[in-house]
This record gives C-alpha cells, sequence and structure tokens, in this order.
C-alpha cells in the first residue's frame, strides 16, 4: 500500500515544497505562536467532498445499471442520437472498454486494492481538487466492483453492465466514465504540481 501511496504522488515530507493557498481564517480565530492566524482544519471537510463524490457516483451508476437491465436487457439497442450513440446491454467480464475478459479476477482484486489505497490517503487529504478525483475513482470503482461481487456467473467472477455505445467505439458505463475522468483529473494535478496534501511543488 506504501507503494502504491508513493507512485499516486502523496509527499511524505512537506519541504521544499509551497503551499496551496490556505483559506481565510475565521473571525475570532486564536493566534497562533509567531502571530500566524491559526488556520480552521480542511483534512475533515476535503474527505467529506470526496466520499459524498463517491457516494454520487456510485448511486448514479448502480441506478443506471438496474434500470437498463430491467428495461433494455434482451431487447433491441435504443438510438439516441442516430447510429452515431446508442443504449445497448451487454455483459463484459474484462476491464473498462472490454478489455481483458481473460483477467476478470484479477481486475477485481485490482479495484479493491484501488479502493483501500484511496481510503488510506484519506487521511492525509486536504486538495479539493484531489478530493473531486480521488472520488470519482473510488465511486467508479466501487461500482464496478460491486457488478463483479454480485452479478452472474458467480462472486469475484461477475460480468460488469455495459450500455453506453457510440459508434466504431467499445461500450462502457458510468462507472468507467467516473474512473476515466478521476483518472485525468489527477493527470492534470500531477503535472501542474498539485500533491494531495494541499501542497505544491516546483520541479
Amino acid at each position: 500500500m506504501a507503494e502504491a501511496e508513493r507512485i499516486i504522488g502523496m509527499p511524505e515530507t512537506p519541504e521544499a515544497r509551497e503551499p496551496e493557498q490556505a483559506e481565510p481564517p475565521e473571525p475570532g480565530g486564536d493566534e497562533q505562536e509567531g502571530g500566524a492566524t491559526a488556520a480552521a482544519p480542511r483534512g475533515p471537510r476535503r474527505v467529506a467532498v470526496l466520499f459524498t463524490v463517491a457516494v454520487v457516483a456510485y448511486l448514479l451508476d448502480l441506478g443506471s445499471k438496474l434500470l437498463v437491465v430491467a428495461k433494455l436487457e434482451h431487447h433491441a439497442p435504443i438510438q439516441v442520437l442516430g447510429d452515431w450513440f446508442e443504449l445497448r446491454v451487454i455483459r463484459n467480464a474484462g476491464a473498462a472498454f472490454g478489455f481483458g475478459e481473460a483477467f476478470t479476477i484479477i481486475f477485481t482484486v485490482i479495484a479493491a486494492a484501488v479502493i483501500v489505497v484511496i481510503a488510506r490517503l484519506a487521511r492525509k487529504l486536504y486538495s479539493l481538487p484531489w478530493a473531486l478525483a480521488l472520488g470519482l475513482l473510488l465511486g467508479g470503482a466501487l461500482g464496478n466492483l460491486t457488478d463483479r461481487v454480485f452479478r452472474a456467473p458467480g462472486v469475484l467472477e461477475g460480468a460488469v453492465v455495459d450500455f453506453l455505445a457510440p459508434k466504431n467505439f467499445a461500450v462502457f458505463n458510468l462507472a468507467d466514465s467516473a474512473i476515466v475522468c478521476g483518472g485525468i483529473l489527477i493527470v492534470i494535478l500531477s503535472f501542474r504540481g498539485l500533491d494531495p496534501d494541499g501542497t505544491v511543488h516546483k520541479d
């Protein structure tokens, strides 16, 4: 887990880093030693944002899958934008966008590991953009992991429900979208030098 945290970018020492702009102190705040005003703790609020985003992403994914399975599975696809975009239910035993169908259990373990790593990172989280990114990753990973555990053909080998089908592209779901968006945001934050603890490093 420590190695995974290091790869994601959680710094262990904040030296030589420029702190993220602090939030304005609340009126009447206590003075710290040296005349500096004590800032309100931001960690719990960022963690709350992370888990709120994760819960919303998870519920949207779960609700959409239950709906399309009940209404669309074993029926003709519904064209939303002509041939360019349609709703078509498939069962995907592989990773996001249908890759690696022979490694279902491995992808299940990876999804579970991602959830554990994000939960551990949450205790050091002080950056709102990172809270949004990790929340999207967590919600998406939980969404697809639910399918892996509870859907046929069996526990840890369940096929994920995919139903969003753009023309000439793989069929995917809202959990895949959340994971991709979270990953893209993490890449952007890393290029900008912003770390999950709210510090900005300069190369």
